[in-house]
Order: structure tokens, then sequence, then C-alpha cells
């Protein structure tokens, strides 16, 4: 049997968060922008990946996506009405540079120097997120990120949109899940650019690592002193199956490839010897370079973390398999090195995304976090649920599942902080129903449906119910 979680009570009291702990909600720029070709955007690996038969649920794509590009200020005023204290967004890099070389269109900056721009006028904290997996497709072309041209590349785009916006954003974050950009992207072929080679996915890996480091340094010479630089993981809570040996083992390598393989160079300066040996068949890493880990090691004002649900792995023993990982259905696995690993689906409630509903979960990341790394200040950048919501006759969607889902995760991070944890933040996913990648428009992550073919936002139960805890601070009882 998979292990016992620990204990996360759903409250049957108020909980009380500290004064200064920031409310927000996070989307993405390819999955609510749309305008895929104005202004002198040009397209980025999801454009292409997309627009690929087969690659996508129903043939969808982001070209249209929410409209936010042309209905950004309605946007801005919902998150007013709704009392976010902050907004997490992600800058489209072919909207600002669109070859990934050169200079800057400036279009594309003035959409997000007027977004930005609304935002403080309504009083919400902007946090820019550089990359969020929209590679120019012309960087692919030329290798993409498992070639070192790619992370330098990244660096001067940073500088850019740092030069751009520094004097109005004060929190960057480099990368969301890199994980998925590496592994997804190159090594399973369900993100894009779809490409399948173990190799080629540790390579990227490295790369990104080295394009967050120099891209902190640009940072750090381009902005104030007071600016925060960050980096966001969806750090994978690994369950052993049994407790046995070998189960005990196959944890130990998938937290290496989903985990270690991040926090070791961003966080310690060095990539954990158990990876390097694990994957040895593979790839000497011979591609990281002299010097690489000093650039990637940089000093970080707060470390980022994505949770939606617990991993269960076991020795492989023919009755689970890498598809039963939760990260799409593909012949080749994204856990290079590890094919003697199998994944299984944990028991209890699920999500529309066959996700299982386990806040425990969060509550033993963070601990664990807080143990490893101690001294990194921590905000839950990313965390919510799909479910089939559908608007009643009168207009209304009522989604107590999701409310459910949210008020089990608040506690399990109120609880954390009281046991001394520091979690300064929590930003729900998302904002509003949107382009959810390789499963197009058929999951709804948001707290605000949206119509697609109106556009129409209406907010949700939740959305109502989270900007009451965001406006007084105390989650309420179960």
């Amino acid at each position: 049997m998979v292990s016992a979680p620990s204990s996360a009570p759903r409250p049957d009291s108020a909980l009380v968060f500290p004064q200064d702990f920031l409310w927000g909600s996070a989307t993405a720029s390819y999955q609510i922008e749309g305008a895929a070709a104005e202004d002198g955007r040009t397209p980025s690996i999801w454009d292409t990946f997309s627009r690929t038969p087969g690659r996508v649920r129903n043939g969808d794509t982001g070209d249209i996506a929410t409209d936010h590009y042309h209905r950004w200020r309605e946007d801005v005023a919902l998150m007013a009405e709704l009392g976010l204290g902050a907004y997490r967004f992600s800058l489209a890099w072919t909207r600002i540079q669109p070859t990934g070389r050169g200079p800057a269109v400036q279009r594309g900056l003035d959409f997000y120097r007027q977004l930005v721009d609304e935002l403080l006028e309504k009083g919400i904290q902007p946090v820019a997120t550089l990359y969020h997996w929209d590679l120019p497709q012309e960087l692919e072309d030329a290798g993409g990120w498992p070639e070192r041209s790619t992370a330098e590349r990244f660096a001067e785009y940073a500088a850019l949109a740092a030069d751009a916006l520094g004097d109005r954003v004060k929190t960057w974050t480099t990368l969301n899940e890199p994980w998925c950009s590496a592994f997804l992207g190159y090594g399973s072929g369900v993100h894009a650019p779809g490409r399948t080679d173990p190799v080629a996915a540790l390579r990227a890996a490295h790369h990104l690592n080295l394009g967050h480091g120099l891209a902190v340094e640009a940072l750090r010479g381009a902005l104030p002193s007071d600016a925060r630089c960050s980096v966001t993981l969806n750090i994978h809570h690994v369950r052993p199956l049994t407790g046995s040996d070998a189960d005990a083992d196959a944890v130990r390598r998938i937290d290496a490839l989903a985990n270690r393989v991040f926090t070791g160079p961003m966080l310690q300066g060095a990539y954990p010897e158990d990876l390097l040996k694990d994957t040895a068949a593979l790839t000497d890493w011979s591609f990281v370079r002299d010097g690489d880990l000093a650039r990637i090691n940089q000093p970080l004002d707060f470390l980022g973390v994505n949770y939606y649900t617990p991993t269960v792995v076991s020795a492989a023993d023919g009755t689970g398999t890498h598809t039963a990982d939760g990260h799409g259905n593909s012949p080749y696995s994204p856990w290079p090195g590890a094919d003697d690993v199998a994944f299984h689906q944990p028991p209890g409630e699920r999500t529309a995304m066959g996700w299982a509903i386990d806040a425990s979960g969060l509550y033993d990341l963070l601990h664990r976090l807080a143990a490893n790394f101690p001294g990194t200040p921590m905000v839950i950048t990313e965390n919510g649920a799909a479910f089939d919501d559908y608007a009643d006759p009168d207009g209304r969607v009522n989604d107590p599942a999701r409310i459910a889902y949210v008020r089990d995760h608040l506690a399990a991070v109120h609880r954390a902080i009281g046991d001394g944890v520091d979690v300064r933040g929590y930003f729900l996913w998302s904002l509003l129903d949107n382009f959810e990648w390789s499963h197009g428009y058929s999951k709804r992550f948001g707290a605000v449906y949206v119509d697609y073919p109106t556009g129409r936002r209406i907010p949700k139960a939740s959305a109502r119910w989270y900007a009451e805890v965001a406006r007084t601070g105390v989650l309420p009882g179960a």
C-alpha cells in the first residue's frame, strides 16, 4: 500500500494567516493572451505545436485563447473586484523579442507597460515570469534548450525586459516549471516542441538551469536594489507504493530527476551524484562546463513552489507505467534512466485532470523544502484544480469541489506556517479558464469562467469565496 500521508485535517474553525501574507492569482501568456500574430509577435514553439495535427485535443490552439491581449482592462478590473493583492503573469518572449535575438519590439513592451500600470493603479502587485514555456520558434529551429546558446539568448531577453519594466515590476521569476520544459518538451514529447530524446531532455534541463542563473545575473544588473528574484519549480512530492527498500530507491531516482536536477544546481551549486550515476548510460554530462554551476547558484529572494498532487512510485513489477505519472500519455518516458520505476495512481478523490486530491502532500513538501534549504522563503506560486464547470441557466457557476480543494490546501499551508515554515504567499491557479496546453480548452482551472465563443467572464463561486479569504486573511472552517 501507499505509505500513509501526514495528517492534514480539514479545518473545523477559522484559520488566520499572517497580516503580510500575499494573496494572488496567476496566468501564463500563451494560455490567455491570444493575438498570436499582432504587433510583431511571431510563433513560439507552442504556436507550432498546437497547430500540428494530433498534438492538442480537438485541434485547439492559443491563437485567440481568452483574448486577454484585447481585454486586459476588463481582466484587471476583475482582479480588483476580487481583491487580489498580486497578479503573477508571464511575458511572451516572442512578443518582446520576436526572433529571440536583437532589440526589443516596443509595441510588445507597451502591452506589458500598460498592463503593469493598470495593476499598480488598482493596488495590485505585478509579479512577472520571464518564461512559461513559449520559446521563440527560431531558437528551437537553432537547437532549442538542449543548446547552450539558448541560455545565453534568455539572459539577453531578461535584460531587455528588466530595462523596460524594472521601474514598475519589483518581483521577477526566471522560469516556470523547467521540469516540464525539459522532460515533457524533449523527453516524452507531450509538450512543445514535442521531441522525444532522453539525452536532449537532460541537456535541456542543464541549459534551463544555466539560463536561470544567467538571467538572475542580468536581472540583478538591471533592476533596483530592492527588486526580488525567484524561480518557480513544480516540486514533485514523491511517495513509495510500499515500505520496501526497492520502492524507497524508486523514490530516490524520481526525486533526483523531478526535483534535485534543479534544486541541486540552483540552491546548492551541484548536481546530485546519484543523478549523474543513474543517467551515466545515457550521457557523461560533458555539456556542463567549468563555471556553469557557480553561475547557476545565484542568491534568490524566494523559491516559488507549484503543487497539485502527490506522485506514487514503486520498483517496476509490471503493475504500473510511466503514463500513470499524471503528465500525459506517450510511448516515450519523461524519466530518462528510470525505466525500472513504475508510477501508480494515488487513491482517493480526483480532479478532472485525473489527479488525486491530497493536501497532505503540500504540507509534507513544504516541511521537506524547509529542512533541505533552511533560510529560503517560499511562495506557493500555483495551486488549484480543474473540474467540469458549467454556467447554469441563471448564468451562475457553482464549483464547491474547487472551494473544498483550495480550502484544504490553504489549511495545509497555514499548518506549515504554524510549524515555523517560511511561506509568504499563495497564488491561486488560475485566474481564468484558458488554453490548458495539450488538453486544449477541455479543462477548466479558472476561478473565473470563460465562455469561449463570446469571451464573457463569469466569476465562479470559488472566486467570490477566495476574494473574501484574500480580503480578510481568514480561512473559514469547513
